[in-house]
């Protein structure tokens, strides 16, 4: 079967590639859309999506992009029917444990977040196995957000933050955004330079909301299980195409 080398396609298609993005976030939303649509139910859905994941996953190894990070259960998720939050509880265990070789053979470290101790026992094991397996895997680094909420993931950090300043391990004085983000769950990531959104939702759903405050929005219509390295470029291209200014203000000759 011929493969598509994709760098070369994205240079192709007009990627600076000394300009790539370091972190992309990825909101992965239609898969129930997407399974109505044909007459599925959701959970068909979230499986056809699976297959998504893995060709970002291994398509952005090959682009070089360093850290791909993808909201793949909510706190929210959980007010969900039972039957679907069953099905994706053992979907997230079968694909953990199905894709860990293929994960392994591409160079591909994986981490977590979320508050995972909230989870099954046998979930836990899988995904601890999944990272311990990857751990020295320097390719890319897939960071998946489980049972995962960025107003939880604030609370957490205050709690333990709190926690250091009782013991008198830490001084309230000395708290600033560096101690903040040294209490997140994964505190050592880069911050997301671009954050895609799958079928057309205009909002970021509660997603690493420290991390993304000055990240860059894609925004497409295209639902998750029909999204595509095609597509992916697209939003490299649209990204390249911004100017970042973090706050400030660009020097330009007529600014100065």
């Amino acid at each position: 079967m011929q493969t598509t080398d994709w760098r070369a396609e994205a240079a192709r298609r007009g990627v600076d590639m000394a300009r790539l993005p370091r972190h992309i976030a990825m909101i992965m939303d239609g898969n129930g859309r997407w399974a109505r649509a044909r007459g599925f139910h959701r959970l068909i859905g979230h499986a056809n999506g699976h297959g998504t994941v893995r060709r970002m996953v291994l398509g952005c190894a090959e682009l070089g992009i360093e850290t791909l990070s993808l909201y793949t259960f909510s706190t929210e998720n959980w007010r969900r029917p039972p039957e679907e939050v069953d099905g994706l509880m053992r979907l997230l265990e079968r694909s953990a444990r199905e894709e860990l070789p293929v994960m392994i053979r591409n160079g591909v470290r994986i981490r977590f977040s979320g508050r995972l101790w909230e989870l099954s026992d046998e979930l836990q094991a899988v995904l601890r196995r999944a990272e311990q397996m990857t751990a020295h895997n320097r390719r890319i680094t897939l960071h998946l957000a489980i049972n995962y909420g960025g107003r939880a993931e604030l609370v957490d950090a205050m709690r333990a933050i709190a926690h250091d300043v009782q013991a008198g391990r830490l001084s309230p004085d000395a708290i600033d955004e560096t101690t903040i983000q040294a209490y997140l769950y994964q505190p050592d990531l880069p911050d997301p330079d671009l954050l895609i959104r799958t079928a057309g939702e205009q909002r970021t759903s509660n997603f690493l909301l420290w991390q993304t405050a000055y990240t860059e929005l894609y925004i497409t219509p295209v639902l998750w299980p029909d999204f595509t390295m095609e597509h992916l470029i697209e939003a490299i291209v649209d990204y390249q195409g911004r100017q970042r200014k973090f706050g400030g203000v660009l020097e330009t000759a007529a600014s100065r």
